[in-house]
C-alpha cells in the first residue's frame, strides 16, 4: 500500500518556497522535515493554531472545581471540622487553596500530556517514512517534504509532476510496511 511521496530539496529556502506552493495548491495531508527549525515555516504551511490550550484550560478548570468540591463536601457538608472555633462554611475557602492549586496544576499537566499525544496520533511505534533510505539524513543535512496518499488532491502522476516542477530532487514513492 502506498503511503505517499517523499522528496528532497537542496536548502531550507527551497523547502520554504515549496511549502508555500504545496499550501497554495490545496494539499492538506503533508509535512516538512528539516534538521533545524525554519523561521516562518508554520505560516508557509498554513498551520492553524492548536486547540491544545483550550483543552488545558478546561482540564485546569476541572481540577479547580474538583479540588473545591472535594474539600467543601468533606470538610463542610459531610464532616464539619471545627478547629479553634473557626466556622465550617464557604468562608473557610482560603484553607482550601493549596489543594485547589495542586489539583489545577495536576489536571492541567495530565490534560496537556494526553491531549498532545492524542492530537499528534501518538504513540506510533513505526512510521512509513522510516523505511526510506534517504529520509535517514533529514535530522543531519536533508530538507524533505512528504505528501500523503490519503490527501484528496493526491494523484500519483500529477503529484509527482508537481513535485518535479517545484525543483524537488530524489522523489521517492514510499510504501507502508505490514508492521506499521
Amino acid at each position: 500500500m502506498i503511503y505517499g511521496y517523499l522528496c528532497e530539496f537542496p536548502s531550507a529556502s527551497a523547502l520554504y518556497s515549496a511549502a508555500e506552493k504545496v499550501r497554495d495548491a490545496g494539499f492538506r495531508k503533508w509535512d516538512v522535515h528539516s534538521p533545524f527549525p525554519i523561521h516562518g515555516m508554520n505560516e508557509a504551511m498554513g498551520v492553524k493554531r492548536s486547540i491544545l490550550p483550550w483543552f488545558v484550560f478546561f482540564g485546569g478548570s476541572t481540577g479547580t472545581l474538583t479540588g473545591f468540591t472535594l474539600q467543601y463536601f468533606t470538610q463542610v457538608a459531610l464532616y464539619p471540622t471545627i478547629v479553634q472555633a473557626k466556622p465550617a462554611n464557604i468562608f473557610t475557602i482560603p484553607a482550601f487553596f493549596p489543594v485547589i492549586f495542586e489539583l489545577t496544576i495536576l489536571f492541567s499537566a495530565f490534560t496537556s500530556l494526553f491531549g498532545c499525544l492524542a492530537l499528534m496520533g501518538l504513540p506510533r511505534l513505526n512510521h512509513p517514512l522510516f523505511t526510506s533510505k534517504s529520509f535517514k539524513k533529514f535530522s543531519d543535512d536533508g530538507f524533505f517534504l512528504s505528501l500523503e496518499r490519503r490527501d484528496e488532491k493526491f494523484d500519483r502522476e500529477k503529484t509527482r509532476a508537481f513535485l518535479e516542477e517545484m525543483g524537488a530532487t530524489n522523489i521517492e514513492l514510499v510504501e507502508e510496511s505490514d508492521s506499521a
